[in-house]
């Protein structure tokens, strides 16, 4: 079976490394699902959402709240690129629920904060 070998990395450190089955993430654009085998391409990651991937070895899927970033495809290989990243079991849920709390409390002006701390939420598993 053809897997795709994916790197997903922050400024701060490597996030995720390995091989996978699918990967899955919001672009600009839209959702994009990724396949081994895909055609070549270069996204612009949409803040605040979630990347998730499913392990080749069976594993559990990981889901990843990113900020804003770019992806790129290529002979099966994806490099996911984002400038905040945080694991969704490495997620503390209920500061994610007070940064919402705090975020829909605020002025409106700029939705960033509440769809950061929405995908924190959604990567952590909690729906919203």
């Amino acid at each position: 079976m053809a897997t795709l070998k994916v790197g997903l990395v922050s400024p701060e450190r490597e996030i995720w490394s390995g091989e996978a089955r699918t990967v899955v993430a919001q672009t600009i654009e839209g959702s994009l699902g990724i396949l081994p085998g895909h055609a070549p391409v270069l996204g612009v990651l949409l803040d605040g959402s979630v990347v998730t991937i499913e392990p080749a070895d069976g594993g559990e899927r990981v889901s990843v709240m990113v900020g804003s970033g770019f992806f790129s495809v290529a002979g099966d290989e994806v490099a996911i690129l984002a400038e905040q990243a945080e694991v969704g079991d490495e997620i503390d849920v209920q500061e994610a629920r007070q940064a919402l709390e705090s975020a829909l409390a605020g002025d409106g002006e700029d939705a960033t904060p509440e769809r950061r701390a929405r995908a924190r939420l959604r990567a952590a598993g909690i729906e919203v």
